[in-house]
């Protein structure tokens, strides 16, 4: 649980079509090659207006990294890109299989717990808990960064990553893996953005950052229908914390439990993750910024 120096190998699990934060995200994590050793990428589900199914987003999202990676030049990274799971858990001890997750139970064997592979989950956490079932073993293996969640203090804990699979994110929570948990409501949601902020740091630098501006902005005014509007770019805070010990504040807690009604359980015999509990918005946006308009 202790922020890793120097380079680190890392994978990302994510619903890169489910939502605009996952694209700056990727992106992001792309930029950091000096830091960030990209082994695969994982598609995740998700379920929204946006698919008509699990596996329907989830091959939406595959499709969406790919055409990130061609904007961003990494070719390379095309055949270690995965298909994730098409349905959710269906139990705590059942998993499901799929490309992703016997990639990342296999890829994680080969790492160790004083040298573990960095694990980047930013959607639904099917694929990796499928992963923690299939080879239990590599729970000494993985580092877990997770964006799932809302905070501790929050009224309820329906949100989206976690409330597509409660019984993956109890796997997760649950097995005794090194996770740091980033949660959105009361934490992230800080991390948001607005069209002229875009439009001054991104807009005209590079193919990539056009796109990730107007693809923003056109999906925030469709949506909110109001003039004055701001957008959290969540995913981007669980890159963010491998990078920088300026960006967030964190502490030692007991892994929480989260319950079928929606609500943070909490049990003091449970073992300890790493919780974020506050984001750095202007430091994180300034090298977000930075990062993205390098050339």
């Amino acid at each position: 649980l202790t922020k890793p120096k120097g380079k680190i190998d890392v994978v990302l699990d994510t619903d890169t079509y489910n939502e605009l934060d996952d694209q700056f995200a990727l992106s992001y994590m792309m930029k950091n090659s000096d830091k960030l050793n990209v082994k695969a990428l994982y598609a995740a589900p998700f379920l929204n207006d946006k698919s008509v199914s699990p596996k329907d987003g989830m091959e939406k999202s595959y499709d969406e990294i790919l055409k990130l990676l061609t904007l961003l030049k990494r070719e390379d990274l095309k055949s270690v890109t995965f298909k994730g799971s098409e349905i959710y858990l269906t139990d705590e001890d059942t998993p499901v299989l799929s490309p992703a997750a016997e990639d990342l139970a296999k890829r994680a064997m080969d790492y160790t717990p004083e040298k573990p592979l960095y694990v980047i989950a930013i959607a639904a956490i099917t694929n990796v808990a499928s992963a923690l079932l299939m080879k239990p073993e590599i729970r000494d293996r993985i580092v877990l960064v997770w964006l799932g969640g809302n905070a501790l203090h929050w009224h309820d804990n329906h949100e989206f990553n976690l409330f597509q699979d409660i019984v993956g994110a109890r796997v997760a929570l649950g097995c005794g893996a090194a996770v740091v948990l980033v949660p959105c409501m009361g934490v992230v949601d800080a991390f948001a953005t607005t069209a002229p902020e875009l439009r001054e740091n991104l807009l005209g630098k590079n193919a990539l950052c056009d796109y990730l501006c107007n693809y923003t902005i056109s999906e925030c005014s469709g949506h909110k229908k109001i003039a004055c509007w701001s957008k959290p770019i969540w995913d981007v805070t669980a890159i963010g914390w491998l990078l920088d010990g300026r960006f967030m504040q964190d502490e030692i807690i007991q892994s929480p439990i989260p319950e079928y009604d929606h609500r943070w359980g909490q049990d003091k015999r449970r073992h300890v993750i790493r919780y974020v509990y506050h984001i750095n918005r202007d430091a994180l946006f300034a090298d977000l910024f930075a990062k993205l308009t390098a050339d």
